[in-house]
């Protein structure tokens, strides 16, 4: 087991280190966003009533293949919470079509996979997808992080860790927000040490519910961390917004997907 996480760690540390593209935070943080991967449906219908009540907004990464199943998350977005979600002002981001690991699957047909899912939301009428792109499962590799690095605005992980004063697009930091009331104090001192560093922490989740999966949260859990996020005086904004107010809009539109 040491073995394996020692590997584990080298693996990490050589990720974040290639293929960086660099951006500085700049002054104007701190920023916090809550992510959705996905997504299950109540990673809307309740994870989105819990943004509303404070008046902020999330972004959710979106696997289009995954639409109308069901799964040990619970089941999955309908077109409809697609519609609802857009409408309340929350970003709709890429996660691949079929939620492919990128380690599983040769470059070419990831790459395509990509592709797919993020035209998929975008042929949907008045829907749009934002260049911003999560791993299904955190799975990076070197020739991924490369090559879509050049076609993505984003590209986040699941390294934990705050991003700033420089932010490497390529490769995002995010941290998981599971299990229940229990794991907030974790979720209060990355919170805490953001506000101290002016820079951006994204905390990630799946489904939102009184028994969640091992990838969710409970109900409280998700509105402890929001609502101190919110208290604390941080900005709670989705990624593409967060990016904006730092100027970032490329070099990537998505047009080569």
């Amino acid at each position: 087991m040491r073995l394996r996480s020692t590997l584990g760690d080298a693996r990490r540390r050589m990720l974040c280190s290639l293929h960086r593209r660099v951006v500085a935070l700049g002054n104007s943080g701190p920023f916090v966003s809550f992510a959705f991967d996905d997504f299950p449906r109540t990673a809307y219908t309740v994870g989105g009533s819990i943004l509303k009540s404070y008046g902020v907004r999330g972004t959710y990464y979106v696997a289009m293949g995954l639409m109308n199943t069901s799964n040990d998350l619970g089941e999955q977005f309908r077109l409809e919470d697609l519609h609802s979600a857009a409408a309340d002002g929350h970003e709709l981001a890429s996660h691949t079509f079929s939620h492919t690991s990128s380690r599983r699957i040769p470059l070419a047909a990831f790459r395509e996979d990509v592709r797919k899912g993020y035209s998929a939301i975008r042929e949907i009428e008045s829907l749009a997808s934002t260049c911003n792109f999560a791993y299904p499962f955190g799975e990076v590799t070197a020739a991924a992080k490369l090559a879509l690095g050049k076609e993505m605005q984003s590209c986040r992980g699941i390294y934990g860790g705050l991003n700033g004063p420089l932010v490497d697009l390529n490769l995002l930091r995010a941290n998981s927000l599971y299990g229940d009331v229990d794991r907030l104090d974790a979720a209060q001192h990355l919170i805490r040490e953001n506000e101290k560093r002016k820079s951006w922490l994204i905390f990630y989740t799946h489904d939102v519910r009184p028994n969640p999966s091992p990838y969710g949260c409970t109900l409280r859990l998700l509105e402890s961390a929001i609502g101190m996020a919110v208290h604390q005086g941080a900005t709670v904004l989705p990624v593409a917004e967060v990016l904006a107010r730092c100027a970032v809009q490329g070099p990537n539109t998505c047009s080569s997907l």
